[in-house]
């Protein structure tokens, strides 16, 4: 019995949810009314491909709030508000994406380029409604990647670096003795 509780509590970390998206009609005006009546932090409102959006948190959820320019990469008609979206922060995004299709996820848009900042990959289940993943994590929580670069994660980066200084790097000096 102990062996396989160990077993597990190697394993990677299931997905968490770690994100929820809302459409909303006045982007400036919701900002300011989740930050004051739950003192969420935030970011600046910016202009994104898709949306204007703002990112707000308690540390542990992203609440993203997005005012679509179109129905691209929203999927919904315009002016509609509500709970648009939810993401997952996985740690093996192929892995999990392989997961979803197999219960029946059907890929929906990606946003963004997996190396970016705020890369999601987006999915549909069965009744369509949408979610996303992602790995890196959202604004403002703790399980954000920090520096992530070129899609791996700080410790494999570190790895990687390491290894590659050691075929690149020169000699050290040898010191002369006096």
């Amino acid at each position: 019995m102990a062996a396989k509780s160990s077993a597990k509590s190697s394993a990677k970390m299931p997905a968490r949810i770690r994100h929820i998206a809302l459409c909303v009609k006045d982007i400036k005006a919701t900002a300011d009314f989740y930050e004051k009546a739950f003192g969420l932090k935030r970011t600046e409102i910016k202009e994104g491909s898709t949306a204007w959006n703002c990112y707000m948190s308690d540390g542990e959820i992203n609440l993203a709030l997005l005012q679509y320019k179109s129905e691209v990469g929203s999927g919904v008609p315009a002016g509609w508000t509500g709970i648009h979206h939810f993401g997952f922060q996985c740690d093996d995004m192929p892995k999990q994406q392989k997961q979803i299709e197999k219960a029946g996820g059907k890929f929906f848009f990606d946003l963004g380029e997996p190396e970016d900042e705020g890369f999601e990959r987006k999915f549909k289940d069965p009744n369509g409604i949408v979610f996303d993943i992602n790995w890196k994590g959202w604004q403002l929580t703790k399980d954000k990647v920090k520096n992530a670069k070129g899609g791996l994660r700080p410790a494999k980066l570190a790895a990687a670096r390491k290894k590659v200084a050691k075929k690149t790097s020169k000699p050290k000096a040898v010191r002369k003795k006096k």
